[in-house]
Parts: structure tokens; C-alpha cells; sequence
């Protein structure tokens, strides 16, 4: 039996890190050692053959565990993971993931689990993409400048202000260089922010 972890960022703009962290952590509480680490950078949306993700399941062997910080890592949309999660539990394979606190196994429950929360998931994307969209457009309808006003604010204290945010935008995927962005911020003061939290 084999552990292994997997790990998946979108762009070369978004770090690994973070990912790494949870699972070291987790593995460290349920006293697992992970045997192999799969990282890449590339797409979801890129067909499973073009992935590493593909090869490694082709690699599984029975009894082997697949642990991700979240489903959503493994693909984005609904019919996707539930491929992925097809081939893994036909080779009697299990999928952890941290933050859902899934142990996905070749059972019905573990099937249903799984394409309950992926259908709930894709559902979310759409209505959060929806939701941002609505509210940027009000905001330009009603004249209103997008953004922070130019009076000066301490950046270190406009992030503690906005922390829940942050975080918000932190688990959405979103790159330290875009939240940076949208805060109006230096990158270098949201790495701060975020090491000084704990979040990566």
C-alpha cells in the first residue's frame, strides 16, 4: 500500500506551499506517512492524458491511498471527478481529502458522497461567478469607482480589516498576486499577512 499525495495549482502565479502544509499537517495528526508526492501546475481544464494526475492513476495499485487538500484539485468539473473517482475505487483504491474530511472507498454511500458534493461544488462556481459579476456591474451603474479610495490607509492594518475576506479569497484559489491586486496592496505585504496568520 502506497500513500500518496497530490497536489495542483492552476498557474505559475499560485505556490504550491500551502497545499504541501495541510497535508503534512494532516498526515502528521493521523500519523500516515505519504510515500510519494505528485505536484504539478497546469490547468484543470486540461484533459486528464496531458496531466500528471492521468499517469499516476494509470500507477495506482490496489489499496492505495490518493490524498488531496480538497476534491476540487483533482478536477473542476462534476462529470471529471467523477471519473476520476470512478477509476480509483475500480482499483480499489481509497481518496482522502483534507478539508471536505472524505475517506472515499469502493462503496455506494462513497459514490454518492462523491457526486453529491462534486454536482454541489460546480453548482457553487456558477452562482459565485454569477454573484461577482451582478455586483461589479451595480457598482459601475451607480457611478461608483472600483477600488479603495486614494486617502491614505495603513496596508498592514486594511488587511486585518479584511481578513475574512482575504481568506475567502485565499480558499477560492485565488494567487497571492491577484488578491494583492484586488487589496490594492504590494504582494509582498499579503506574503506577510498570510505567513503572519498561518495560512501558508
Amino acid at each position: 500500500m502506497a500513500v500518496v499525495g497530490y497536489l495542483r495549482v492552476s498557474s505559475s502565479k499560485q505556490t504550491l506551499q500551502h497545499q504541501k502544509y495541510e497535508l503534512e499537517q494532516f498526515t502528521k495528526r493521523n500519523n500516515i506517512t505519504i510515500n510519494r508526492w505528485v505536484e504539478e501546475t497546469i490547468s484543470s481544464r486540461k484533459p486528464l492524458n496531458k496531466r500528471r494526475l492521468g499517469q499516476l492513476l494509470d500507477e495506482l495499485q490496489p489499496n492505495d491511498i490518493l490524498i488531496s487538500t480538497e476534491i476540487s484539485r483533482l478536477g473542476r468539473s462534476m462529470m471529471e471527478v467523477m471519473r476520476i473517482l470512478e477509476t480509483c475505487l475500480n482499483k480499489d483504491c481509497q481518496v482522502w481529502t483534507v478539508k471536505e474530511n472524505y475517506r472515499l472507498g469502493n462503496d455506494i454511500q462513497s459514490k454518492v458522497l462523491a457526486f453529491s458534493f462534486s454536482l454541489a461544488g460546480e453548482i457553487e462556481r456558477q452562482l459565485i461567478s454569477q454573484r461577482t459579476k451582478c455586483s461589479l456591474e451595480n457598482i459601475r451603474a451607480t457611478g461608483k469607482k472600483l477600488g479603495r479610495p486614494l486617502s491614505a490607509q495603513s496596508k498592514k492594518l486594511k488587511l486585518s480589516r479584511n481578513a475574512k475576506k482575504v481568506k475567502q479569497m485565499l480558499d477560492l484559489g485565488f494567487t497571492r498576486y491577484r488578491i494583492a491586486k484586488t487589496m490594492q496592496v504590494r504582494q509582498t505585504t499579503v506574503d506577510r499577512f498570510l505567513h503572519r496568520m498561518g495560512w501558508i
